[in-house]
């Protein structure tokens, strides 16, 4: 039985990321988009430990410690800006937000 490097953990981050990625791109639910995004913090994260963990350094943990401080600020302030959007133009749609005046 092998063992699971960090390369294989970097992988599952570069995955993790290309994945999230692609659901920014593509998605055209506000929603969607937000756990798109979520889901590249938490490549990115997954990365940093990785990178932590393999040089024997605490100082990746920490700054996922920050980074996730700050995903759920995100999600808050997404959240409470897609409920108002909802109720001005009754879509989360993309295409039905193309101008924030009317």
């Amino acid at each position: 039985m092998s063992s699971i490097t960090p390369h294989h953990f970097l992988i599952l981050a570069f995955l993790l990321f290309g994945v999230g990625f692609l659901g920014v791109v593509i998605r055209r639910n506000v929603l969607l988009v937000l756990m798109s995004l979520e889901l590249m913090l938490n490549g990115i994260n997954v990365a940093l430990v990785a990178f932590s963990r393999a040089g024997a350094n605490l100082d990746g943990s920490i700054f996922v410690f920050f980074i996730m401080t700050v995903a759920a600020a995100e999600v808050s302030v997404g959240l409470a800006l897609l409920v108002a959007l909802y109720k001005k133009r009754k879509s989360i749609f993309t295409e039905d937000m193309n101008l924030l005046g009317n």
